[in-house]
């Protein structure tokens, strides 16, 4: 384990607290933000020591079969020079599963890392040597094809909410008492920007939304339009605008409040499919999905690759039906995460929808 940098908010409950009681309860986006920027700068939060399971912790399938998407999608497109991205990568597990599986097809990609925590870089590293990293998306290379997977990317990103009052929506923010954050209704917000078919919901009721979700979609769906190649992401979500709170934390592998002690534990929402797909199809992608996650595992021949690894592992056999179910079963992963790729317009229909 690569020794922790300084943390770059080495007291950020109090660094909050402090901003609130001077310009006032903040919105929720600026607390998620601030909270996760310093989660992910000061630790490995994955695996069993960690806070949470990603998919490709679970099983190197997961990994493979995107890597073989990605592969057979190349083939499909003539074999162009393309670039591998992968945003949020982790501990680099995915990228090694699906790199293993490209090379087995011909395909050895430029590898990039759109990761901004040190500690993760560290791992990352070890695991891919050759990876070129970046802090955002704007300085992906631009001279070819893209192929881009985002698994678990979008979820931990920042969301606004808006709350139901009395006399309208209003914008949800936090107050504090000392480092005791609590939401409250902010100022009313137009009812304009208010969908119209949630406009009459009851009181109480809350909408988020992700404007940087929005934007890197955007940026992402350009990219592809404009050099070839396809984007998926993978994650768990919802087909907005739709009513609901999402926010969530989860430490040491259990939900905990996501208002006390930030920075500590991991705060994601889940993602709005429809407004990344919209945003993309208006830059002129090609919207493939969503489709969930076991639907989309299962059409990449996942059933086989577990059966195969089964026979060449005899004393694996038990862990491999376990690791199957858990990415597959509408009653774990296999529904509630979803599967959608955005094409450039000249290339194939990708695999697995």
């Amino acid at each position: 384990m690569p020794e922790l940098p300084a943390s770059p908010e080495p007291h950020l409950p109090e660094r909050l607290a402090r901003a609130i009681t001077l310009g006032g309860p903040i919105p929720v986006a600026q607390f998620m933000a601030a909270a996760n920027a310093h989660y992910y700068a000061t630790r490995d939060p994955l695996g069993a020591e960690g806070d949470f399971v990603t998919a490709p912790e679970i099983s190197q399938m997961f990994g493979e079969l995107l890597g073989a998407w990605c592969a057979d999608l190349w083939a499909r497109a003539g074999k162009p020079d393309v670039r591998y991205v992968e945003l949020g990568p982790g501990r680099g597990t995915l990228a090694a599963d699906a790199l293993r599986a490209m090379a087995s097809a011909g395909l050895r990609p430029q590898v990039h890392f759109v990761e901004t925590s040190l500690v993760l870089r560290a791992l990352q590293a070890r695991r891919i040597p050759e990876v070129h990293f970046h802090d955002d998306v704007t300085s992906l290379p631009d001279d070819g094809p893209l192929l881009i997977l985002a698994n678990e990317f979008f979820d931990a990103l920042p969301i606004y909410q808006l709350v139901k009052a009395s006399d309208g929506w209003r914008e949800r923010r936090l107050a504090c008492q000392d480092v005791l954050f609590l939401p409250v209704a902010g100022r009313l917000v137009p009812e304009s920007v208010i969908p119209e078919r949630l406009r009459d919901a009851p009181a109480g009721s809350i909408i988020e939304s992700s404007p940087a979700s929005v934007a890197i979609a955007r940026a992402l769906a350009a990219r592809v339009v404009k050099q070839g190649g396809a984007a998926l992401i993978v994650d768990y979500g919802y087909d907005g605008p739709a009513l609901g709170e999402t926010l969530q934390a989860v430490k040491g592998h259990a939900m905990a409040n996501p208002f006390e002690a930030p920075g500590e534990h991991d705060l994601t929402a889940h993602v709005d499919f429809t407004a990344l797909a919209g945003i993309a199809a208006i830059a002129g992608a090609r919207i493939h999905g969503p489709v969930p996650q076991g639907d989309f595992l299962g059409s990449l021949g996942i059933a086989a690759r577990a059966a195969m690894l089964a026979r060449t592992n005899p004393g694996q056999g038990e862990a491999l039906a376990v690791a199957h179910r858990r990415l597959t079963s509408p009653a774990e992963m296999g529904s509630l995460f979803r599967a959608m790729a955005m094409a450039s317009p000249g290339w194939p229909d990708p695999a697995g929808f």
